[in-house]
């Protein structure tokens, strides 16, 4: 009743003013235009900040994306009783406008774009008494907008590609995936010309020269270009920004809001629960993340998203040197017999409640270690870059380019992620030592290795798409195996969503993907 109140009041108001033009005219202080701001290298820095900003919003890494990346993938599935929701992971699309599925990703990685094009359209004609400042602000903008780009194409293939400030009248050309990788490309490159080797400890979270090569080298891969992904991934490995990073001690130190931005993360999106609020434009914004409460157990969060269970068969079938489970398994899931295989454990501080029966839950970037409850304002950092994707992604490089066996330096990439959990190297397992002595076989272990590393920090979406092991019968049956969602997919289709209803009606140049 309040709110109707206060609008009549407002109307009331409206009315009784009197339509001069030249007090309608009066520029609000309050509310800068273009024509107003883009003025100082002030400005040039909140305009970089409001891109920054677009990191706390649902439809990009606050939230839904990784219904996409980790759901949609045959490591992860929804029982969520919100049923267009649980149908969107399991490739069954009748809405095309579905919200949370695809029109709110879409709008909100083009919002974040058009904040990007702002920044290098205006701020190359402010002048700056630190040339290198300015150059540093437009390479950080190229890096966020390839950042976008580059999701953009994982999902939907064929999007329109925007490189200048837009207006609502605009009906921008539709590329394909290749095309947007190409744009993508051209922003890294010139990023890493500006970008510096790191920041101080006050710029932490913005792309360092490390973050563009490690995702000039992902787009390279995806694409297939095996010699351009390695020149890229080089400089992180064996070149000049080998000495800026290396593999933590304690892998869970990843997943932690204590042990945030060390020296394993590449790139990291920063989350903090110090505003719990909002997350639309107003002032102090939500800047926290969603994902813990969607994706917490039943009875503490909303457990819409849930892991498949081979993957806890996965760990346990190789010990550790001491003869122990592979601890990732301990801390990156919750499964029924976790309390039996280490004493003492308790899941957000309860023992396994007969209610969960034989289901298993998230555990990565879950809050358990520090509170027996889940919100909205998660303040764990989002690592969207490791090193230990980087090692991986370099070992494959590097056998996609040999004639036969892996080369050595592949296997030692492979052998640095396994001994730091305690495996023994490759060439030593019982169980895979015949892996390093062909091509094929090390490339097909190599795909359950960077599963085990890296599950459920989005790149298995990526990384089924390049291995494309949907294109062949044993490829799909191999997935369905381990995901029975899979035998909803339709190949040819369902390997990118349908782009939303509402853009293809808006947009004469904006043709909806093939058999949708």
């Amino acid at each position: 009743m309040k709110k109707i109140l206060l609008y009549s009041l407002f109307v009331v108001l409206l009315t009784s003013i009197s339509c001069n033009e030249e007090l309608i005219d009066i520029p609000n202080p309050n509310s800068p235009t273009t024509a107003t701001f883009w003025q100082s290298p002030e400005d040039a820095q909140v305009g970089l900040d409001a891109v920054y900003n677009m990191f706390y919003k649902p439809g990009t890494w606050t939230r839904w994306i990784y219904f996409r990346y980790d759901l949609t993938s045959d490591e992860g599935y929804s029982q969520s009783p919100w049923n267009e929701l649980k149908e969107w992971t399991r490739f069954i699309y009748f809405n095309y406008n579905f919200w949370e599925g695809n029109a709110w990703m879409w709008r909100d990685h083009y919002k974040a774009i058009f904040r990007c094009n702002q920044v290098l359209t205006y701020v190359p004609e402010i002048e700056f008494t630190n040339a290198g400042d300015k150059d540093q602000i437009l390479a950080q903008a190229k890096f966020l907008r390839a950042f976008y780009y580059y999701n953009l194409a994982l999902m939907f293939d064929n999007v329109p590609l925007v490189l200048n400030v837009s207006s609502p009248e605009d009906t921008p050309e539709q590329k394909t995936e290749a095309e947007v990788f190409a744009q993508v490309i051209l922003d890294l490159e010139d990023a890493v010309k500006s970008l510096p080797a790191q920041w101080g400890t006050g710029d932490l979270g913005r792309p360092t020269k490390g973050a563009a090569y490690a995702l000039l080298g992902k787009v390279h891969m995806q694409m297939r270009s095996w010699q351009k992904a390695k020149d890229a991934l080089a400089w992180l490995v064996e070149g000049d920004g080998k000495s800026n990073y290396n593999l933590v001690a304690n892998y869970k130190d990843n997943f932690k809001h204590t042990t945030e931005n060390n020296v394993e993360s590449v790139f990291e999106i920063q989350y903090s629960d110090i505003n719990p609020s909002g997350d639309g434009d107003q002032a102090n914004p939500n800047v926290g993340s969603n994902r813990a409460q969607f994706f917490a157990p039943r009875g503490i969060g909303w457990c819409d998203g849930q892991p498949r269970r081979w993957l806890v068969d996965e760990y346990k079938k190789e010990k550790t040197t001491d003869g122990q489970i592979d601890p990732r398994l301990r801390a990156n899931i919750f499964y029924p017999e976790i309390q039996k295989d280490y004493p003492g454990e308790k899941i957000y501080g309860r023992d396994w409640e007969a209610g969960w029966g034989s289901d298993c839950f998230f555990r990565k970037y879950q809050g358990d270690y520090y509170r027996n409850r889940e919100d909205y304002y998660s303040p764990i950092n989002f690592r969207f870059i490791r090193y230990a994707d980087v090692l991986l992604l370099y070992a494959e490089c590097l056998t996609e380019l040999s004639a036969g066996t892996p080369p050595a330096l592949a296997v030692e990439c492979v052998n640095r992620v396994r001994e730091r959990v305690g495996l023994p190297k490759l060439q030593n397992s019982t169980l895979f030592a015949s892996s390093v002595n062909s091509k094929a076989g090390f490339l097909k272990r190599l795909q359950m290795e960077r599963s085990l590393e890296l599950c459920y920090e989005g790149v298995r979406w990526a990384d089924l798409k390049r291995w494309k092991l949907w294109s062949t019968a044993e490829g799909l049956n191999e997935l369905i195996s381990r995901d029975p969602d899979f035998s909803n997919f339709v190949v040819g289709k369902t390997e990118r969503m349908p782009i939303p209803r509402s853009e293809v009606d808006n947009n004469p140049n904006l043709k909806q993907n093939p058999l949708y």
